[in-house]
């Protein structure tokens, strides 16, 4: 542990300017955390108060990730209700969980009363049933009833995604009446975009951009101003789903309506950033075959139980591969230099068919691949697989003569190279394609089917080609 850091006041100047919290490259400073980490153990609450308070969420949580099990609960104790709870979701879902865990129900609850509706649905899905509901009790009621009907909406569904805290209007409003409205009512929203015009039913009417409202004159009628075909999406709606509308018609805010066509709540673009931070990490964990759930905090028995199954896949497809040179186990003898080439050849399939299923992939799950474009992108990948098999033909069937000093190996390697190329590029679009259609995710499962379709058929061509072209028995 470092020696105490000189934190002597200076005239006006803050706590973060005494004690930089990042070094230039944006990293957390290990000085700073060591400081934080030897208050908590003195429990210095009036500097940790003071600290807390200077951070914004997003520093905060990176504070607490870089702490100590131990402290992290000790540092929500001791700044009390300084601390932002907001701060805990930005750190892992198991530090997340393992701190809710540790405090008591009161101190989770109060901290949840500061939260918009969205970050408490958040902080809390995480938690089993029973945790829950002895946080929700600590809860005026109407507070716990509106976080208990988001939780009831499915996890990745609109409805859990918004924040029900959303400002409407009646239809026979002016400009003025709105403005006067929104400059003398306390409990708003902190930030908002555009105001909603419901009916006495609360049933959707239409959209009045706030940037529309402050332009309009005093006597104006909203229902002048309302757009009606604004887009809202489904409270059923998946995640995914809306943010893709929010990137396809670049959105801001969406409203959200129920099956009644009433406005329930309001999804912000910051809820979808997160949403698609998210989704992209589930895919590049699925295509690696490692759990969507795993995360850096995560112990190693834990991460080893998740990856396990998957490994165990993989090995069966292997020996399935390998089951191919068994076939082959005389030629093999009889001509060495046949062992040693064979993995490039397959080697070189298993590259250029990820290539492909990375692309592949990304096209189902962007919605940008679908049965319209499906055969004229598969032509292209066949032919992208063709010239690339020609070209790392002649490179490989040159480079096998002047290894073995055997002329007729080199059209043997090449051949193969353009068949299992050709394999490649086909497996790599047509298995994720396949797997979409029985509704399985392409991301988690193609990996490992097109590795041995790459495998199989290098190997199988390879010393097919041979076996016939040298006469081998």
């Amino acid at each position: 542990m470092a020696e105490p850091l000189d934190l002597v006041p200076a005239a006006g100047s803050s706590v973060l300017e005494r004690l930089p919290m990042r070094n230039d490259d944006g990293a957390l400073r290990p000085e700073f955390v060591e400081e934080i980490t030897r208050c908590i153990k003195a429990k210095d609450a009036a500097f940790l108060r003071e600290v807390v308070a200077e951070l914004h969420e997003a520093d905060l949580g990176d504070l607490i990730g870089a702490l100590e099990a131990e402290d992290r609960v000790s540092l929500v104790e001791l700044t009390g209700t300084d601390f932002h709870f907001s701060a805990l979701n930005e750190v892992d879902d198991t530090v997340r969980e393992e701190i809710l865990e540790e405090l008591e129900p009161e101190t989770v609850a109060e901290g949840v009363r500061e939260l918009e509706s969205d970050d408490a649905v958040e902080l809390l899905e995480g938690l089993d049933e029973a945790d829950q509901e002895e946080i929700l009790e600590k809860l005026p009621p109407s507070e716990r009833q509106e976080i208990e009907r988001s939780l009831e909406y499915p996890e990745g569904s609109a409805g859990r995604l918004m924040q029900t805290d959303v400002i409407t209007v009646p239809p026979h409003w002016n400009v003025g009446q709105a403005i006067d409205y929104m400059r003398e009512t306390p409990d708003l929203p902190d930030r908002f975009y555009e105001i909603y015009v419901v009916d006495p039913n609360s049933r959707w009417r239409g959209a009045v951009p706030l940037d529309v409202l402050l332009r309009s004159r005093r006597p104006v009628p909203l229902t002048d101003l309302i757009e009606e075909d604004r887009r809202r999406v489904s409270v059923g709606d998946d995640q995914e789903e809306v943010a893709r509308l929010f990137g396809k018609y670049n959105l801001i805010a969406a409203p959200v309506v129920d099956a009644q066509d009433r406005l329930v709540g309001i999804i912000t673009i910051d809820d979808v950033v997160d949403v698609i931070e998210e989704e992209a990490d589930e895919e590049i964990k699925a295509l690696g075959g490692v759990t969507s759930d795993e995360e850096l905090s995560d112990n190693f028995w834990t991460i080893s139980k998740g990856r396990f199954n998957w490994l165990l896949i993989n090995l069966a497809t292997a020996f399935l591969a390998s089951s191919v040179l068994g076939l082959f186990e005389g030629q093999l003898e009889q001509m060495v230099a046949l062992a040693v080439l064979a993995p490039i050849v397959a080697s070189q399939g298993g590259n250029a068919a990820t290539q492909t299923m990375t692309v592949a992939v990304r096209a189902l799950a962007t919605r940008e691949l679908g049965s319209a474009n499906a055969f004229r992108i598969t032509m292209r990948e066949v032919l992208v697989g063709l010239v690339n098999g020609l070209g790392f033909a002649v490179i490989t069937g040159i480079a096998a003569v002047l290894w073995f000093k055997i002329p007729g190996l080199g059209v043997v390697i090449g051949l193969a190279m353009i068949c299992n190329l050709l394999a490649g590029a086909l497996g790599g679009i047509l298995i994720p394609i396949a797997l979409e259609k029985m509704r399985a995710d392409p991301a988690v499962a193609s990996g490992t089917f097109v590795t041995t379709v790459t495998d199989v058929v290098g190997f199988f061509s390879f010393l097919g080609i041979a076996t016939i072209w040298f006469g081998l028995k």
